[in-house]
């Protein structure tokens, strides 16, 4: 394995992943479905902060009343 792989499909085709996923009796299906259930529902969107959040975090820093 290199440090080059960037991709789940390259990381699944490496021979020694592979050998370590057949010794531990693992499928890249069940690689595949931990990873998406594990994949935030809003990946890719930015996370905005309650209102809150945001008034306690300015609050601290002096930037808000």
């Amino acid at each position: 394995m290199n440090d080059r792989i960037s991709t789940l499909d390259e990381l699944l085709s490496d021979p020694m992943v592979q050998l370590v996923m057949e010794r531990d009796h693992v499928r890249p299906e069940q690689v595949r479905m931990l990873l998406e259930r594990a994949r935030p529902r809003n990946a890719g969107e930015p996370v905005v902060p309650p209102a809150h959040v945001v008034a306690r975090t300015c609050q601290k820093v002096w930037l808000c009343r």
